[in-house]
């Protein structure tokens, strides 16, 4: 059976039997402008998870990024990539070729968040049945 009460594991971490996670015992101030909303600002978007994860495989010109996101506008794409740049997550490399090649990489920065955002898509994978049928009983 299933407990639902927390077990304290050390001083100011619990676990759950039912989510067998490690926490603080403290809750985070998440406040207006928290450290933390400002940066899931910035990376918590789907198309910027999406992003990030095709150039953690490597770099990728514009138009192989765009093929390999499906659904993604040519705007949307845009702004992202922008939007990533500007908060130093991916680097824009343009060459002085005739036509213009343009790449885009990761920084040594957002690959400190590599490991999280492959985590975050195996869980997304691994979930997504259990998500849909939630869906399913949700609208019955």
């Amino acid at each position: 059976m299933i407990s639902e009460t927390p077990l304290i594991l050390q001083e100011g971490t619990w676990k759950s039997d039912t989510y067998p996670m490690v926490r603080k015992q403290t809750e985070p101030d998440f406040a207006a402008h928290c450290p933390v909303q400002q940066v899931l600002e910035i990376v918590a978007d789907k198309w910027s998870v999406i992003i990030l994860c095709a150039l953690s495989y490597g770099t990728k010109r514009y138009n192989e990024l765009q093929r390999q996101i499906g659904g993604i506008s040519q705007k949307m794409l845009t702004q992202t990539l922008r939007k990533l740049e500007r908060n130093g997550l991916v680097e824009r490399r343009v060459y002085a070729v005739v036509p213009p090649k343009v790449e885009y990489s990761l920084t040594p920065l957002s690959e400190t968040l590599t490991d999280s955002m492959e985590v975050l898509c195996h869980w997304a994978e691994k979930n997504f049945a259990e998500i849909e049928a939630a869906r399913q009983r949700y609208e019955a």
